[in-house]
Formats: C-alpha cells, structure tokens, sequence
C-alpha cells in the first residue's frame, strides 16, 4: 500500500527533508524533478509549494502532506489536521502573520487604515480580518518583497514574520497579528478513513514528532559508588525514574537517564559533586511519550 505524501517546496524543503532524514526516511532530490525518491517503498512522495498543498490533499490527489497552518485556512480546506510539528525554515517557533505600517507614521491601529491598500500574500485570511472588524480595505496580492512596499506603493501590510527583523530593518511597526502558524501534518479525509493509510500517516507521524522533541533531550549515563547513590539519583530530573543497573565491580551502579537538554550545563557539575563519575552526555534521535 502506498500513500502520495507532499514535501512542501520553498522555504521548508531542506528543513523538511532534514527532519525525515533525522527521523530514518532518507529523501533524495533530484534538482530536474519534483518526485524526490525515498528509502520507503510505502511512500510516494511529491515536491509542492505550500501554498498549493491544502487544496491537492482536501481534493485527494495526495493522501497527505506538510505545509502551514496559514494554507489551510486560507484556502479554507477541509482536510484532516493530524498533528503540529513546531519547526520552520530558521526557527523551531510558531511564525505570525501581522499587519505592520511605516514607524512614525500616521496609521497606529487598525481602524486608521479605513479605506486604504494592504499588500500581502495571504489574501482571503486579510480580506476576512478586516471584513470581521468592519474595516473597508483594499487588499491586493503581493507576489514577494513585501515589506518593501511601504509607504511608496501601499499604506500596510500584512507579512509573515518569525523575529520581526526584517520588518524593523525596513521600519516597518506591528499593529496586530492577523494569524499565529506553525507546521502542520494534513491528511485527505477519505485516505484517513482507509486503516492501512492512517496507519502509514500515523507512523510518519510518530517518527517526525519523535525527532523533533529528541532536540530537547540528551542522554546522560555515570557510575555511582552505593554511598552516593541516592545523593545523585535525587539531583536527576527525567522523563521517568532514572535506570540503575549494578557493575561488575563490587558496591558500584551505573545510571542512565534522558533529560532536557537545557538542564545539562548545571546538573553536570552537580552531579561530579555528588559523587558520580565516568559522566557521559549523548545525543538522542528520537523522544517517543
């Protein structure tokens, strides 16, 4: 059984293809065709922009794929969200769709762009966050570069933004945030209802959330002295009870635990102080809760 599966094309491709290369599906692009190959015989898998993703997978052309939250509702697709994966082109972060217009300038709320031009990308989601404020705009498609658009050619904007830098290089000034987008997992509604699709759709799933949550944790292991046992297994925090298995020298224990990763600058020294030694920090490739 295969499923058609879309790898969103642009700004998520390379991080896209990196995560399921971490997770153990090996993707090979071929620059000339938008049909990478795979290591995965159940996996078809198709090059497409994001933007374009929603609509194929609601009308069932692809079974399932990865594109932005943003698409779905702005092509307002009837497509099953399986789940969110928190990663991006720069950042592991929730991205913002926000309205900006020129710092010091005359427009501060929304309200004040009554009758004015909006540029952007995201049409029909900006035409309804007006029309939901009872605010007539003029909103036109932008095909790129949009932050440099104002005051010259529109009055705002509204733009996707991570850290906000490009809109400050271009002194550009947030007024509000239109719609907040992360990553998301879709799948067509009727391959859903097949068993043997969801399954296959569920199991990407599981490697790819499984990869994305093992960059929070690393695992440590360290030989205890008995005497120091119970000091260092109170300092380790963890995802469950730290593993405790005896050595072959004689009054000796071995411990291994995964911990987040951003407690192992301070638990390590800790640790050495409480008695453990032979500490050893590792990567892990996939948290599997």
């Amino acid at each position: 059984m295969e499923i058609t599966f879309g790898i969103p094309k642009g700004s998520l491709q390379e991080a896209t293809i990196g995560l399921f290369k971490n997770s153990g599906i090996r993707v090979t692009v071929d620059p000339r065709s938008y049909y990478p190959a795979c290591d995965d015989d159940e996996l078809d898998l198709v090059l497409m922009r994001a933007q374009e993703m929603p609509r194929y997978v609601e009308e069932g052309i692809i079974d399932a794929g990865i594109t932005g939250y943003d698409w779905v509702v702005e092509n307002n697709s009837e497509v099953v969200q399986v789940c969110e994966m928190e990663y991006s082109k720069a950042t592991r972060q929730k991205a913002r769709w926000v309205l900006a217009a020129p710092e010091g300038g005359r427009f501060k709320k929304p309200a004040d762009l009554k009758n004015r031009r909006i540029a952007t990308e995201l049409v029909k989601t900006t035409e309804r966050y007006f029309k939901q404020r009872r605010i007539p705009v003029k909103v036109e498609f932008s095909w790129g570069a949009t932050e440099v658009k104002p005051p010259r050619l529109v009055d705002a904007i509204v733009d996707i933004t991570e850290t906000g830098s490009s809109l400050r290089a271009n002194r550009l000034k947030i007024l509000d945030v239109v719609l907040e987008t992360s990553t998301v997992l879709i799948a067509n509604r009727t391959a859903w209802k097949n068993e043997r699709k969801r399954q296959k759709i569920e199991n990407i799933r599981i490697l790819l959330q499984g990869t994305l949550e093992a960059e929070n944790y690393v695992g440590l292991k360290c030989n205890v002295e008995r005497k120091n046992l119970e000091r260092v297994t109170a300092a380790l925090p963890a995802l469950h009870n730290p593993t405790i298995s005896t050595l072959s020298d004689k009054g000796w224990y071995a411990v291994e635990t995964i911990l987040p990763s951003v407690d192992i600058k301070h638990l390590i020294p800790r640790l050495k102080r409480a008695g453990a030694s032979g500490i050893i920090e590792y990567a892990v490739s996939k948290v599997i809760r």
